[in-house]
């Protein structure tokens, strides 16, 4: 076998040769521990699903302290042009830079790389300690947008030149009035929202639903307050569903125009015929309301579509249900470009640095999204039914450990060992 790139077809879809060339930054803090177990468990399934023949070719790349140990840049350019290169790559968790420049460094990289959906799959594997009663009830798809809102970063700092002059032409050429209320002591920050972005976000968020047979999708929206920013996205949501898909979805905006024309029984008969007939259900609900949802009525959502921002509360929420952010994957994903970094959820937990303690679930099943997305399922199948074996043969690492009862407590090499041992 020959080592190759993974290309994005005509048709949009991903060419993926049998070694494919997948470039990884091990990561910075806990991340050379979870990545080397990680890696192990996704080169084992590849290797044993396939008989050989298929294998990952990996290309390490570099970012964070390492990289600027190494280069004296944080995020070199040439991170960035072998992400864009090998359009598939894969990343541990990485510090942030203290001081001026860069904000963060993964926020740059999904700017950069324009990464506008952020997936946050949630779901619950057997055995995982958790503070709900029925957690098997969350099972949902977080698509979050990844490059508006407030991870643009439009702020001006309280008692600067720049926020002065942003008060003063708020105030007196916008009308705000006295809508801020100390504009002497105020900090700005501006959130921009825009159609085009918030229909590439749903359209994905709708795609997705369809190709995996998902019952629902849930704009999750602060509208009621910010009819422009947030409402325009629900808005734009719903328009966009119904001109692109068709007859594929229907929407509560369908259902409201029918309750107005023709009378509320019509409109629940029409959604009731639509719900028998397999359509997606397009749907929509207040941010501050779905993170009640969440815990109370969690298998009434699927997919679920947001802005930045309260994917961010979304998103980390959900995962305290089935166990936290440690065995909660992600992904930033460019559907035109083809362009995915696959990611760790979780920070770097520096005092836990080279200690071999720390469970690598949360990189281990972005590795296993990042299976998904290249097309082998297999491997990816493999992997999780091992690591829900091993988490209910209750042989795991510190976290899980002191939340069990008669647990075998493993080091983060050993617990990867153990999956290792259980893949089919």
């Amino acid at each position: 076998m020959n080592p190759q790139k993974i290309t994005m077809g005509q048709d949009g879809r991903l060419n993926v040769p049998d070694q494919p060339i997948i470039p990884f930054i091990e990561g910075d803090g806990i991340g050379p521990d979870v990545w080397s177990a990680s890696k192990m468990v996704l080169d084992a399934a590849v290797a044993k699903t396939y008989g050989g023949k298929r294998k990952i070719e990996w290309k390490e790349i570099l970012a964070g302290e390492k990289a600027f140990n190494q280069t004296g840049e944080w995020l070199p350019a040439a991170t960035l042009d072998a992400a864009k290169e090998y359009l598939v790559s894969i990343k541990g968790p990485l510090t942030t830079p203290v001081g001026g420049g860069i904000r963060s460094l993964n926020v740059a990289m999904r700017q950069e790389l324009d990464l506008y959906v952020c997936l946050r799959p949630v779901k619950w594997y057997k055995g995982v300690p958790s503070p709900v009663v029925h957690p098997e009830n969350v099972n949902m798809v977080i698509f979050r947008e990844n490059t508006e809102d407030i991870y643009a970063g439009i702020e001006f700092a309280n008692g600067t030149p720049e926020v002065k002059k942003m008060i003063d032409f708020l105030t007196n050429e916008m009308g705000v009035g006295k809508k801020i209320r100390f504009p002497e002591s105020s900090a700005i920050g501006i959130k921009p929202v825009s159609k085009e972005g918030s229909e590439r976000l749903v359209r994905a968020a709708i795609e997705y639903a369809l190709e995996h047979k998902l019952p629902s999708v849930t704009l999750v929206h602060k509208g009621n307050i910010m009819k422009y920013t947030e409402g325009g996205f629900k808005i734009w949501g719903y328009e966009l569903a119904e001109r692109e898909f068709g007859d594929k979805v229907y929407t509560w905006g369908q259902w409201e125009n029918a309750k107005k024309t023709q009378g509320e029984d019509a409109a629940n008969a029409k959604m009731k015929n639509a719900e028998a007939l397999g359509k997606l259900i397009v749907k929509d609900v207040i941010a501050d309301n779905f993170l009640q949802q969440i815990l109370l009525s969690p298998k009434d959502y699927s997919v679920v579509a947001t802005l930045n921002l309260n994917g961010d509360y979304i998103s980390d929420s959900a995962a305290a249900a089935v166990g936290g952010i440690g065995i909660s994957p992600g992904a930033n994903i460019n559907y035109k470009t083809g362009y995915a970094v696959f990611e760790a959820t979780h920070g770097t937990a520096p005092r836990f640095a080279n200690t071999n303690t720390m469970n690598p679930s949360s990189l281990l099943l972005s590795g296993v999204m990042m299976l998904e997305y290249m097309g082998w399922h297999e491997a990816a199948v493999s992997i999780e039914e091992a690591l829900a074996t091993t988490i209910k043969r209750k042989r795991v690492t510190i976290d899980f450990f002191n939340l069990m009862h008669n647990a075998t407590l493993l080091k983060t090499s050993e617990f990867a060992e153990e999956i290792v041992k259980n893949l089919k």
